[in-house]
């Protein structure tokens, strides 16, 4: 079965879960196996593997399997979504505050 195509919205519901927060941490040091990811979270591997599921439909994680061992590493595709949607409701507001500070940069008239 294909991967799901990222979207903001599964982006955010996986980032949502402290859980899947927690295996992404896990997963900035480099690739690990599922066992390994199951281990510190004192979870079940079943719970751990429910859980991957949700990151990599959301594009935040990839696994890839070699014989019997999962291994797991991050994909930067859902990052990136979730960036360039935060950038886009960002860069109005910041332009808005910029031509705040101007206005009120410019000297009184009525002084």
């Amino acid at each position: 079965m294909p991967a799901k195509k990222p979207n903001v919205h599964r982006v955010f519901h996986a980032l949502g879960d402290p859980t899947r927060r927690l295996i992404l941490e896990t997963l900035t040091a480099g690739p690990v196996s599922v066992s390994q990811l199951a281990t510190p979270l004192k979870i079940t591997l079943a719970a751990v593997v429910q859980h991957l599921q949700v990151l990599e439909e959301s594009g935040l994680v990839r696994t890839e399997k070699s014989g019997r061992v999962r291994t797991c590493s991050l994909d930067l595709a859902g990052f990136a979504l979730a960036q360039q949607w935060i950038a886009d409701r960002r860069s109005p507001w910041e332009k808005r505050l910029d031509r705040l500070g101007d206005l009120l940069a410019e000297p009184d008239e009525h002084s």
